[in-house]
């Protein structure tokens, strides 16, 4: 029998193939895109020992810290003393084990009794999350553990953090005492299926489908997808194409994108299907410059690098807020020149001000802002206002003379490279010479945001931080620039 952690058996929820895979396999998983995430649990988890923690008299039993007997043994004697707060204590029985992130000691009845909460970075309770409480539940009582209430902290996205490292009520815990102890029976059930599972010889044959993705990526989706055919031109370029539409088509047989019925696509998908399977380049011309119109004064093009922090640094900023630190302006100027200013604070202080004043004097009084998808630079303009009510006249005048490209580009221009996407990437190379996989380390957004968070890093060194900056700005120019060229192409100033 093994002896299967609560991720273990999650992972059997998911996928019996997954967790097969990850006792008899473990070097296919591909965990690339697990590290962050983890950092995030691990801030998350370490604000919630202060928070439920205040005096710092919990103790720690981490089994990864202190060695698994160990964690056990301590686990064991502090739960029956019930003299204080425990953190990632260990529960085990037959077949499985499970590790509890805050453990605080009720002595509101007779008996000693304990209250369970598992933290979360998420901003409410997901279905994993109450398949993960009801299996620690169901361990920690079987183990003899008597359990007053069940809960799971998670983050309360309406917190506004009022500096000072004062971080009380950033967590708000909800109570799933009853539906966790009504699930043992299910729990049960899953533990004998997935120990039958993990003592099988031959690899499970499972397909791949929605739940290679849900609740999460699985870390061998590759793997498991390594000897299926695949179509030569996959259904799923097409955009804005629901799962279920491309489920049903599998179903009637369907799975390459020259047997899709076009009775059932809309226009923008039809074209998208037309000019990839004939090669041949979509773009109306007309559309475009007169969607553009005549040039009649300057024209700006803005583009705003943002960061979330799910434990907010910043006085009166929100967990996960979008905000930020960086922007790209270009400007042309009617007589055809071109100008760039640009923003970027490695500080670590608050850049938001700052960017609001020095974009404020940078967009003049008048002219068009054009933004790709600006809905996203008219948020952040918008949060700026609320935070900075003293700006807020100039924020919503250059709010007024935003305009957005991406519609223009998805109206009227398509590519085959671009594989069913508008974003800036897929449409650059299409348009010129430019390439954003020329740029330096930073290539995208998610880039941009973890150079940024390196480069606000107290242990990050001078010569680090200088070597980020120059690259974030690099990548946010090449945006805005992209944007220009989008423009000229499209009111048909170049070819």
């Amino acid at each position: 029998m093994h002896k299967l952690s609560k991720s273990k058996l999650i992972a059997f929820r998911q996928c019996p193939k997954r967790l097969w895979l990850e006792l008899k396999k473990p070097g296919l998983i591909d965990d690339s895109g697990s590290q962050a995430a983890f950092n995030i649990g691990n801030q998350v988890g370490d604000i919630a020992q202060r928070v439920f923690d205040p005096d710092g008299t919990g103790i720690n039993v981490d089994p990864i810290d202190i060695g698994w007997d160990e964690s056990a043994a301590q686990t064991e004697a502090l739960l029956q003393t019930g003299k204080g707060l425990i953190f990632e204590a260990l529960f085990s029985i037959p077949g499985s084990l499970a590790i509890a992130d805050i453990m605080l000691p009720d002595f509101a009845s007779a008996a000693l009794r304990w209250q369970m909460i598992e933290v979360k970075s998420s901003t409410s309770v997901k279905d994993y999350h109450r398949d993960d409480v009801a299996i620690q539940t169901y361990i920690a009582e079987r183990s003899g553990l008597a359990l007053s209430k069940v809960g799971v902290a998670h983050i309360n996205n309406q917190f506004i953090y009022p500096g000072d490292e004062n971080y009380d009520g950033l967590l708000h815990v909800e109570d799933l005492t009853e539906e966790a102890k009504g699930r043992h029976a299910e729990v049960e059930l899953w533990i004998a299926d997935a120990q039958s599972t993990a003592a099988q010889e031959v690899e499970p044959i499972i397909k791949i489908g929605g739940h290679c993705r849900e609740p999460f990526t699985c870390g061998f989706y590759d793997y498991c997808r390594k000897d299926v055919t695949q179509p030569e031109i996959p259904t799923n370029i097409l955009p804005r194409i629901h799962t279920a539409k491309v489920s049903d088509w599998e179903r009637r047989g369907i799975t390459e994108l020259h047997d899709t019925p076009d009775d059932e696509l809309n226009l923008i998908q039809q074209r998208v299907k037309a000019a990839t399977l004939s090669g041949e380049t979509y773009f109306d011309a007309v559309g475009a410059a007169t969607a553009l119109g005549a040039q009649v004064t300057h024209t700006y093009f803005l583009d705003f690098e943002t960061v979330t922090f799910p434990v907010p640094i910043w006085k009166g900023t929100r967990p996960y807020q979008q905000l930020p630190f960086q922007y790209s302006l270009h400007l042309v100027h009617k007589s055809g020149g071109l100008r760039h200013t640009e923003f970027l604070d490695t500080s670590g202080d608050d850049p938001r001000k700052a960017l609001a004043e020095q974009l404020i004097q940078d967009c003049g009084n008048d002219g068009v802002i054009f933004a790709y998808n600006a809905g996203f630079e008219k948020g952040v303009l918008k949060s700026l206002a609320e935070s900075f009510p003293e700006y807020t006249r100039q924020l919503e005048s250059i709010i007024g003379r935003l305009d957005d490209l991406l519609p223009i580009a998805r109206d009227c221009y398509y590519h085959s490279s671009q594989k069913g996407s508008w974003s800036l990437k897929a449409v650059l190379p299409a348009l010129s010479e430019l390439r954003y996989s020329d740029l330096e380390e930073v290539q995208n957004g998610m880039a941009a945001v973890d150079a940024y968070k390196e480069a606000i890093n107290s242990d990050t060194t001078p010569e680090r931080k200088q070597e980020l900056r120059d690259r974030m700005l690099e990548y946010c120019k090449l945006d805005t620039y992209a944007t220009v060229k989008m423009w000229k192409f499209f009111k048909g100033t170049i070819k």
